[in-house]
């Protein structure tokens, strides 16, 4: 089954009741059958902006220890082409998390993915496939 990707700010607004996409978020991740992938910027972004939660951290990681967040990108390997990646979008400011998630859809072969990022409207994985966004914004 092709991995669905999972980007920081659908961590957050799971986990904060308070964010105002945390129930359109619950109900994307609820329907979703195929696997969750992500990295470990995307952790570690998703950890720092919950910092103030009670028990947040230890949720995310509890995820990623039972395999609901799967994180198969390494860096080592693929450090080189999320340069060539931030190079190329350095115009509009992509973050390094962003750019491991476009290498990801590349090694994977996956460009749906779970994000409240409006640049994946821009971004491009592979030879120049479009994000399938799986959760719409009004």
């Amino acid at each position: 089954m092709i991995p669905v990707l999972l980007d920081t700010g659908v961590i957050v607004a799971v986990l904060d009741r308070s964010e105002r996409h945390h129930s359109r978020c619950v109900d994307a991740i609820e329907a979703i059958e195929s696997p969750l992938a992500t990295c470990e910027a995307v952790i570690a972004e998703s950890c720092y902006l919950l910092r103030g939660l009670p028990g947040a951290a230890q949720a995310i990681l509890e995820n990623v220890s039972r395999g609901v967040f799967q994180i198969p990108l390494r860096l080592a390997v693929s450090a080189s082409p999320i340069q060539r990646i931030m190079r190329k979008y350095s115009g509009i400011g992509i973050d390094f998390a962003d750019a491991c998630l476009i290498q990801l859809a590349e090694e994977l072969g996956s460009g749906g993915i779970l994000t409240l990022d409006r640049d994946f409207d821009i971004y491009r994985w592979g030879k120049n496939r479009p994000f399938r966004l799986l959760i719409p914004l009004s």
